[in-house]
């Protein structure tokens, strides 16, 4: 069985996936948490919460891992993408201590959760390399080096990045692991159904209303009420602060399979070009696949085509390739300050709370977030709190970030307006393909199918106005302001937007 992701390319986690029912447990008419997504942090939220004896339901607008987990590499680090050394200087080096406290808690929590219900799903320790090709980055990993020292993490000079390719500098840092996502998260998903959880998939939730001490997540068809509820959507939807705090990226991956077994790599492996590139080996379906991973860029900007074959043209450089049976993408958010927002959407009394901003870092973040929403719901003090609030305020960290992306929003939300290509008719598209064109005086979204009928779509997302664009590799359209994504019927697949693209009818 292959389970749906919100992409068109199969990742190989999505291979021979045990199916849970759409509706597990009995729907009761009030819960105690709501959680609005069945990814990393939605499970493990409700698995850690139905343990302290809430009572739980999980929606989920497609299907477990429906979203960014099952599309991730699955690398579980103590490093992170925003470095020790960026942390110190946006922060202090007491919150990098404390990252580097999350990330040994985030595999200390795996490798429990493993042991505890007897999971098979791969998970290894690891080294995992960072290297320094150049003379500047090689200034940059002395950096890094020191920081993640002082942050307390295990770290050292290495004579060796754990793949044949050349490097001036590298680090190795132990005890990195990986994993197998989806089996990970289906037995997650299995103990929180057998501790009395619910999860119901297929279900999108269009609006969410806090009254007084009651939340309400509302679909087409059903309300849902609970104390309390949890956006573990990758980015909560809607027009609200997180749309300009986190940039929307898309990352590329390629499984390969090589001809020569010496070459898969034993560790984890990252080079410091950028975008950098990500390496390591999974065994599926018996037979070892290199996954290398990079190519990112903004959602709805660069071409993925080119990525995709980018990433292709960087493998064979230094892999001798065989075949390449997988690729795929998958989306993440940046946050501008470089760390995760957990906790409550906006104030101290709220009962609506979110998990975004992961980086590349998802599956780590994911599990931490867990963690630290389970303690708040239950009126626990964590450690990590203050660190992750949603609503701390750094005037500077992060400044010159949240100045760059969000002007590139308004570059797109006019700009795009003006430059779109002209199309006279839609013969020019071809079968397969999308485009943005002008028709009869409107702008139109239009698909044509491999028997070359047309679907025509308003271009305007529904979040905040932008043009979207025609993803060809995933067969979607994408917003290039906030990450929106619809399939190719205009509803929408994953980011922000609440409604669909509003479909037209041409004569």
């Amino acid at each position: 069985m292959i389970s749906k992701r919100d992409s068109s390319t199969k990742s190989p986690w999505q291979k021979n996936q045990a199916s849970l029912p759409s509706i597990s447990n009995t729907l009761k008419p009030s819960y105690d948490v709501i959680i609005i997504g069945a990814g990393i942090t939605g499970i493990t939220t409700g698995l850690l919460l139905q343990k302290e004896g809430k009572s739980c339901l999980i929606l989920d607008a497609g299907n477990l891992g429906f979203g960014t987990t099952g599309g991730t590499t699955a690398h579980i680090n103590t490093f992170f993408d925003s470095t020790y050394h960026e942390i110190e200087s946006n922060f202090n080096k007491d919150a990098a201590r404390q990252v580097a406290d999350a990330g040994k808690l985030a595999i200390d929590m795996i490798e429990t959760f493993v042991e505890t219900y007897q999971i098979d799903c791969d998970l290894e320790t690891k080294v995992g390399y960072l290297y320094a090709e150049t003379e500047k980055e090689a200034a940059q990993l002395a950096d890094i080096l020191e920081a993640a020292r002082n942050a307390g993490v295990e770290v050292n000079q290495s004579n060796t990045n754990g793949l044949p390719i050349s490097f001036l500098q590298s680090l190795a840092f132990k005890n990195q692991a990986q994993f197998h996502p989806m089996k990970y998260l289906n037995a997650l998903a299995k103990a929180f159904i057998e501790l009395g959880g619910t999860i119901k998939e297929n279900t999108f939730i269009s609006d969410v209303k806090q009254e007084e001490n009651i939340c309400l997540a509302i679909s087409a068809n059903e309300t849902f009420s609970a104390n309390d509820l949890v956006y573990a959507t990758h980015i909560p939807p809607g027009i609200n602060k997180f749309s300009f705090r986190c940039a929307p990226y898309r990352s590329y991956v390629l499984g390969i399979h090589l001809t020569d077994d010496s070459q898969y790599p034993e560790s984890l492996a990252y080079d410091m070009q950028e975008p950098y590139h990500y390496f390591r080996t999974h065994v599926i379906d018996g037979e070892k696949i290199l996954i290398v991973g990079g190519e990112d860029h903004k959602t709805g900007h660069d071409d993925p085509q080119e990525a995709f074959q980018n990433l292709e043209n960087y493998a064979s450089q230094h892999f001798i390739i065989k075949d390449i049976p997988f690729q795929w993408s998958s989306q993440y958010y940046v946050p501008t300050d470089g760390l995760p927002y957990i906790g409550r959407m906006n104030k101290a009394d709220d009962h609506i709370f979110v998990a975004t901003g992961y980086n590349g870092n998802g599956m780590t973040w994911g599990t931490i977030a867990g963690h630290l929403l389970c303690d708040l719901i239950l009126g626990k003090e964590n450690r990590f709190s203050e660190l992750f609030d949603p609503c701390r305020v750094k005037p500077i960290a992060g400044f010159s970030e949240f100045v760059k992306e969000n002007a590139d929003v308004a570059y797109h939300f006019v700009v795009d307006r003006f430059t779109i290509e002209n199309l006279e008719s839609f013969k020019e598209i071809g079968k397969g393909e999308g485009k943005v064109v002008d028709f009869e005086g409107n702008k139109l979204a239009i698909y044509k199918d491999n028997e070359g009928l047309i679907t025509a779509l308003s271009p305007t997302c529904t979040h905040a106005g932008c043009m979207v664009n025609f993803n060809n590799e995933e067969k979607s359209w994408d917003c290039p302001c906030h990450g929106g994504r619809f399939d190719l019927d205009g509803k929408v697949l994953c980011g922000p937007p609440l409604e669909s693209l509003k479909l037209i009818h041409l004569d």
